[in-house]
């Protein structure tokens, strides 16, 4: 069975489960994966949806790691955890409790 080479908007939508307008929204924000537009179509390349998909595995690495890195301190500390660079097109927020 051949592979395809692109996905369009609501091929990628259903893969990752979120709504079509959520790639619409971040096409908007220049946030999500590189994507081709041909004739008015939104395509996205099999190999940019991977390497994205592999970013953002990797930003949940470092974050699993900057928690436990902090572990139990107390919240005055999670200035260490919000200078974690990360290079995401999304803020990430990590809570303490007590």
């Amino acid at each position: 069975m051949q592979q395809k080479h692109c996905l369009n908007q609501k091929e990628l939508a259903r893969r990752w489960g979120l709504s079509h307008r959520t790639l619409e929204r971040w096409r908007y924000a220049g946030q999500g994966p590189a994507f081709l537009k041909l004739g008015g179509r939104v395509l996205y390349r099999s190999e940019e949806v991977e390497a994205f998909e592999e970013s953002q595995l990797q930003r949940a690495k470092a974050v699993s790691a900057a928690v436990a890195r902090v572990g139990s301190r107390e919240a005055s500390t999670l200035t260490a955890a919000s200078q974690i660079s990360v290079s995401s097109p999304r803020p990430i927020v990590v809570l303490f409790h007590p």
